[in-house]
């Protein structure tokens, strides 16, 4: 006789993923589930992005940490002996290899918050191994990982969530209706206001320390002496510097820009397909001034505006994390455009602007009001997440493309659908060489 946990495991192993979005009713994770029928999560990479994520899987009383995998012994031990104080248990388990946690048949879902050159290969292995994702952004180092990731999710016809988690966030949501309603006429032209790219890695080598493998840190990318900027040791209260590095990461590019980039491309509602070509930064020598551009001859600059910002022939829509202004020319017609303005409830004018400019908008998105919620909601319906794997592969094929605008100071012409070059372009630059074992 089967228990109730594979049964249930079997259930979602089984079903395809619905494409249809859904709105998430409030209240709908506060029910009572029985401990056979929770969800099991298996977390990668214990740093701070993560011990936050696992607080909030532990927090819905649907899931259950089971394992945890860091190539840090003080890490991974100190998540461990987290999870069991807050579950007052012994059930969750630490592993130095991730490739050990995701061979467990008992896990449901992976929770990957490892530098940016492990997402893909990591997300890939979870997916090929029946497990949902959850993988933090950008969702892959580069535009042939993206490619893939896309292909793994469809034929394990599995549930990934990017935590691109702007989307779950109300203000940006009503940015992009007001903007895809045509409150602000015609789009001539977007920005980002982000860091800039990412820089070759140049760290002084410092003194090996125990309790970390190295090796396994490193991983797919190329070998180089330990730095504590890159990997500080133990349990730490920051975020790592080495997004900076484009072996690692992708600058702010990719950091900031699977956020706001991300923005923008919902607005302009360009989630299936993407830029058609970029524009190199007059200054090669530059951080900011790149473009990229949309079909329509839409374009994106990046260092300019706030946060994401879409400019239209009848005003403007600027939106950050707690901010959103509603312009028409120079006048603030709603909203609240500077966080030192205490006079303005953001919430209120939030509230004002779905009741009154969008009371009658035919565009409504996909509403998501948190992002570890959506993403479980999404497990057990089989409907697709706010962020899922179209969403969050081609918000990081955006984000390459403009970071290898800035890497090889040539224009690039894209073709979205085939997910390559309209013409020219090298294909090295899609992709990146694998070190040892590791392939995508």
């Amino acid at each position: 006789m089967q228990t109730p946990s594979l049964s249930r495991r079997r259930f979602l192993q089984s079903t395809a993923v619905a494409s249809a979005p859904f709105i998430l009713p409030s209240g709908i994770l506060s029910a009572e589930v029985k401990p056979n029928d929770k969800i099991s999560v298996g977390f990668i990479g214990m740093g701070k992005q993560n011990g936050g994520l696992m607080n909030r899987f532990m927090g819905a009383k649907e899931a259950i940490c089971v394992a945890v995998s860091d190539c840090d012994t003080t890490r991974r031990e100190s998540a461990r002996d987290k999870a069991n104080a807050r579950q007052k248990n012994k059930d969750c388990k630490a592993y130095e290899d991730f490739r050990e946690l995701i061979a467990r048949k008992d896990i449901d879902a992976v929770c990957i918050a490892t530098p940016d050159h492990w997402h893909a290969i990591q997300t890939i292995a979870a997916l090929d191994s029946g497990k949902d994702v959850y993988c933090e952004k950008p969702l892959t180092h580069n535009v042939h990982e993206s490619v893939e990731v896309m292909k793994a999710v469809k034929r394990n016809k599995r549930v990934l969530q990017t935590g691109s988690m702007q989307r779950s966030s109300r203000e940006f949501r009503i940015a992009c209706e007001l903007v895809r309603n045509g409150v602000i006429g015609e789009v001539k032209r977007t920005a980002v206001n982000i860091g800039g790219p990412g820089k070759p890695c140049d760290l002084k080598t410092e003194k090996d320390e125990p309790g970390l493998d190295w090796d396994m840190w490193i991983g797919p990318g190329p070998m180089r002496g330990y730095s504590s900027v890159l990997s500080p040791r133990g349990v730490h209260g920051h975020f790592p510097n080495w997004r900076n590095y484009k072996e690692y990461g992708g600058g702010m590019v990719c950091d900031w820009g699977a956020h706001m980039i991300d923005i923008i491309q919902w607005g302009l509602n360009k989630d299936s397909s993407g830029p058609v070509a970029t524009i190199p930064a007059k200054d090669p020598k530059a951080m900011k001034g790149a473009q990229l551009v949309y079909a329509g001859d839409i374009h994106m600059m990046h260092g300019e505006g706030l946060g994401a910002s879409f400019y239209g022939t009848d005003g403007r829509v600027e939106c950050h994390r707690g901010l959103l202004g509603l312009w028409k020319g120079d006048k603030l017609i709603a909203g609240k455009s500077s966080r030192n303005d205490k006079s303005v409830d953001l919430n209120k004018e939030l509230d004002r602007i779905e009741s009154e400019i969008l009371k009658a908008a035919k565009v409504k998105l996909y509403n998501s009001k948190s992002h570890v919620p959506n993403f479980l909601y999404a497990m057990n319906t089989r409907k697709r997440p706010i962020t899922n794997e179209i969403v969050g592969a081609r918000t990081s094929i955006a984000c390459h493309l403009l970071n290898q605008t800035y890497y090889n100071q040539e224009a690039i012409a894209w073709n979205p659908q085939k997910n390559t070059f309209a013409k020219g372009g090298d294909p090295k630059w899609l992709t990146r060489d694998y070190r040892g074992e590791w392939k995508v």
